[in-house]
């Protein structure tokens, strides 16, 4: 399955200032068969598993000395390990903290080896790792597969390339458009978890795909009980269980009391954080005002919580899969809460932003997102279907007088003024086409 951090991670092969590459992700978004697939570029390669092979734990809980940890694999594992001609994967390397802490040796003493590592909930283990080396390794994110992703592996390659590419800020043509619809409403239903996208890439069977992602969230389940502590799990479980139900509400910040009365944010603090470093969530925070830096305007303890992945929310939320014959119904649902998740996804999946950010003003206007970029900050509306209603748009801008202004929505291309309108399929361009064409 093809994946866009292919190019990022032959950029880091013939990087000169090249550090031992940390891969980042939750579990089952493809960190393990894309390090095969990347290993396919060198000569040979070795791929050591820690937590299926543990009996290699020991070659890094003594000497670690490059010299001597090379020598003890090539004895262990019958190969040749050349330095630049070999990719040694160190896969589910959170279950030994010796080859973590390994890392900072390559980097200082042979960083010609070339070294990727990657585990399942390995956020969650960096920190609580004592002697991690910071700032001798390279870190990549991967995330479920974005909706350009999705194209290519749907065989839309053309397309993908022709919206990537897309140069004005003027409408497409229309059956492009509908065409690019059509598919987004089938990604709303499988999300881009890779073994859900295979799967309807083989049988074109949403039943099928629901299956799939009832094991995968059974699997993060799962794990709060096998690696969470013991006074968080039953914590983290009524927050993932709650998202769906507080995202299908008018007003999605994030209410503890709806998961008990006498619930408190404080007491879920690092049982949210823990699904942050997961990868399971993302928080979106208030602003007061959207001035640089805008983290010093951030109320840090009133936040939005979305999933990872819209077709988990979807699964989660129960929405029956027969929702795709009915217009435009899917992207409504549970007050936009899809189409709201789906952007959140694709604004992080672009590498762009880091954290997301809303504003809101005494309960009377609010913008989904207010993103900083560069030295200017981007307000972009989302709006479920074909809806043209920009109150909250225009009451920002009455008050802060941006650059400009952005929508997403089911709408072709369009500018009004200084009022951009970004179909939902192409959002993962914002602000982009914004500060290009005005």
């Amino acid at each position: 399955m093809k994946r866009d951090i292919y190019k990022k991670l032959i950029l880091w092969k013939h990087d000169k200032y090249r550090k031992p590459l940390i891969l980042r992700g939750a579990r089952q978004v493809g960190k393990t068969y894309i390090l095969s697939a990347f290993a396919k570029e060198y000569v040979n390669s070795l791929y050591v598993n820690f937590e299926e092979m543990p009996d290699v734990i020991p070659i890094f809980e003594g000497n670690l000395s490059p010299d001597n940890i090379i020598t003890q694999l090539q004895i262990k594992f019958g190969v040749s390990i050349e330095p630049k001609n070999t990719l040694l994967i160190f896969d589910e390397i959170q279950e030994s903290p010796g080859a973590l802490n390994s890392l900072k040796y390559f980097n200082e003493r042979a960083n010609d080896y070339h070294i990727v590592s990657a585990g399942s909930l390995l956020g969650v283990k960096l920190n609580r790792t004592k002697g991690f080396p910071v700032g001798k390794v390279d870190f990549l994110d991967l995330k479920p597969l974005s909706f350009f992703e999705f194209l290519d592996a749907m065989g839309e390659e053309r397309l993908k390339a022709l919206l990537i590419g897309i140069n004005k800020f003027e409408p497409i043509a229309e059956a492009l458009h509908q065409q690019s619809i059509a598919l987004l409403k089938q990604y709303f239903i499988v999300g881009g978890m890779p073994e859900a996208v295979a799967m309807y890439v083989k049988e074109n069977d949403f039943t099928k795909v629901r299956k799939v992602q009832k094991a995968i969230a059974d699997a993060y389940v799962l794990d709060f009980a096998k690696h969470a502590a013991a006074t968080d799990v039953m914590k983290i479980m009524a927050v993932w269980e709650e998202i769906s139900s507080q995202l299908a509400k008018e007003n999605k910040k994030f209410i503890f009391s709806a998961i008990s009365k006498s619930a408190r944010a404080r007491e879920y603090e690092t049982s949210i954080q823990w699904l942050v470093d997961a990868g399971l969530i993302y928080k979106s925070y208030n602003i007061s005002v959207p001035k640089i830096p805008i983290d010093n305007y951030t109320n840090k303890n009133i936040y939005k919580i979305y999933m990872l992945d819209v077709g988990l929310l979807g699964y989660m939320s129960r929405l029956p899969v027969d929702i795709m014959v009915k217009q435009h119904q899917l992207f409504v649902e549970f007050k936009g809460a899809l189409t709201e998740n789906f952007v959140v996804q694709e604004l992080m999946a672009g590498g762009r932003f880091d954290k997301l950010y809303y504003w809101s003003s005494g309960g009377l206007a609010e913008v989904d997102f207010v993103l900083p970029y560069e030295l200017d900050i981007y307000p972009l509306e989302v709006k479920a279907g074909i809806s043209t209603r920009k109150k909250s748009l225009l009451a920002y801008n009455e008050k802060y007088r941006p650059k400009t202004l952005a929508r997403a929505t089911l709408m072709n291309l369009k500018q009004d003024g200084i009022i951009c309108n970004y179909p939902l399929y192409i959002v993962s361009l914002f602000p982009l086409a914004a500060t290009n064409y005005l």
